[in-house]
């Protein structure tokens, strides 16, 4: 993955995280650096950046954008070509490659201790899938519901195991 690819898909990832359910704009990205880090790049340097009109990133530039990201400043520079982050080896794989990526996804997300713990969690489980698919269903009701349901069963859980819940 290319520079400009990389910046693309963290602009996705960053309108996901703030709830907007779409990739975050430049203009949007250039605005929220401004208010949160009281500095920031222009929407036309960006977009330089993200159309690989330019290649590289000045030292400060990579910081600021690794701090906004929350992303290790290392991941701002273009793969090599053929790069894969997928491990290939001739043994034959006996490990499950989703609990490989689980985990190396926990340790990536170190800035996101709540996601980092969950993926941590789900790598160390049997069944990871089935957790994945349960989640995916619990994600479409909606989030109110969702807490009740999720209160009621650790009061039981707590009251089975003689836990006094707080």
């Amino acid at each position: 993955m290319n520079l400009g690819e990389k910046i693309k898909h963290l602009r996705e990832v960053e309108g996901d995280l703030r709830g907007l359910q779409r990739p975050m704009t430049q203009t949007e990205v250039v605005k929220a650096m401004q208010e949160e880090l009281n500095e920031s790049v222009s929407q036309a340097y960006l977009s330089q950046l993200e159309g690989n009109k330019r290649l590289h990133l000045t030292a400060s530039t990579r910081d600021l954008l690794a701090r906004f990201f929350k992303v290790h400043p290392g991941y701002l520079v273009s793969d090599p070509p053929d790069y894969s982050t997928d491990l290939i080896t001739d043994v034959a794989q006996e490990t499950d490659r989703l609990v490989t990526w689980l985990s190396a996804s926990a340790e990536e997300w170190y800035a996101e201790p709540t996601l980092s713990d969950l993926l941590s969690l789900l790598a160390e489980k049997e069944q990871p899938r089935r957790y994945l698919a349960t989640f995916r269903d619990l994600a479409s009701m909606p989030i109110d519901e969702l807490e009740k349901i999720v209160q009621t069963i650790l009061q039981y859980h707590d009251q089975q195991n003689g836990y006094e819940h707080n």
